[in-house]
């Protein structure tokens, strides 16, 4: 019976998650350009790091429960279901066009910070210092990217007002933002608490449940921003939303180090990271080939992501 109310409390969380990034994304943005903010400064800031804060408040409460192997379990699997299973799935949409300025800039710095984070947790534990490195990386990318869009055509500024959308009630929009927050927090507290409870009774790891039912659940809003943006062919959205938020979830991982240092299991040292490593190196190929993702490609990163899932438990 227990098991039963966990496994509800599970997917009750899972929805208020999606829900709340939903919420806090839309009234966020909105409200920022109420208040005048660049279109482009939205979609680089809010909207990316907007699509990732599930990640956030999920591992800031697993760190404060004490459970390590969820925090980056989540973090880890998040960038894997990005690549693998949001990419995916987008470019079964629509094939995504690749900008030359991705593939010189941001893969690499994603390829990059993923080493980063696979030398930080290779003494079993990343401390504050190494949070603080791995934080840092996030307002260094934020104004490496906002610089880069200044220099972009009005294009990517019409795609991230179109994408966006307009509503000028202000009250309405703080209203969404409240709520939203409201819905992560007490989703997170329920994913949390219910994720042990699962994996305890099932016999599995912390880790596991991390890393696949947790990790897809944080990752639903950036899942339905991607497929939002796919089916709209807005192709710059599609690939700076997954990213983004890989870059943006290393940078998660730092702060919550910083607040509290992460213990890290040996066993993710063997699997996951390299795995999460690999999808990260594929994703530059992958690109690079005619500068797009095809649908026979996007196909490969599901059966790819899928057979993960599979050797995972």
């Amino acid at each position: 019976m227990q098991l039963a109310i966990h496994i509800l409390l599970f997917a009750l969380g899972v929805a208020l998650l999606y829900l709340g990034g939903e919420g806090l994304v839309t009234g966020s943005t909105r409200l920022a350009r109420n208040l005048g903010v660049n279109t482009i400064v939205i979609g680089l800031t809010v909207v990316a790091f907007g699509t990732s804060t599930p990640e956030f408040v999920v591992s800031l409460f697993a760190a404060f429960k004490g459970s390590s192997d969820l925090v980056v379990g989540n973090i880890v699997g998040s960038n894997i279901s990005n690549i693998g299973l949001i990419l995916g799935i987008s470019a079964l949409i629509c094939p995504v066009m690749i900008q030359i300025k991705i593939l010189k800039a941001e893969v690499p710095i994603m390829i990059i910070l993923s080493l980063l984070t696979y030398f930080t947790a290779f003494n079993l534990r990343i401390g504050v210092y190494e949070g603080i490195l791995l934080f840092t990386t996030s307002p260094a990318f934020i104004i490496y990217a906002y610089f880069g869009a200044l220099k972009e055509p009005s294009t990517l500024e019409t795609e991230f007002r179109e994408f966006i959308g307009t509503d000028h009630f202000m009250i309405k929009n703080a209203i969404f933002i409240i709520l939203g927050l409201l819905g992560l927090i007490i989703g997170a507290r329920f994913i949390v608490n219910s994720a042990i409870f699962i994996a305890s009774a099932f016999g599995v790891s912390e880790l596991v449940i991390g890393v696949s039912a947790v990790a897809i659940g944080t990752s639903l809003p950036e899942l339905s921003t991607s497929m939002v943006a796919a089916y709209r062919k807005e192709h710059d959205i599609v690939v700076g939303n997954i990213i983004g938020s890989n870059i943006f979830n290393i940078g998660i991982l730092g702060i919550v180090s910083v607040i509290r240092p992460t213990k890290v299991n040996p066993d993710i040292l063997r699997f996951e990271l390299p795995v999460m490593l690999l999808f990260a190196l594929a994703a530059l190929p992958i690109m690079k080939t005619g500068s797009r993702i095809s649908r026979i490609e996007g196909i490969m990163l599901l059966v790819f992501y899928m057979l993960f899932i599979v050797l995972l438990f």
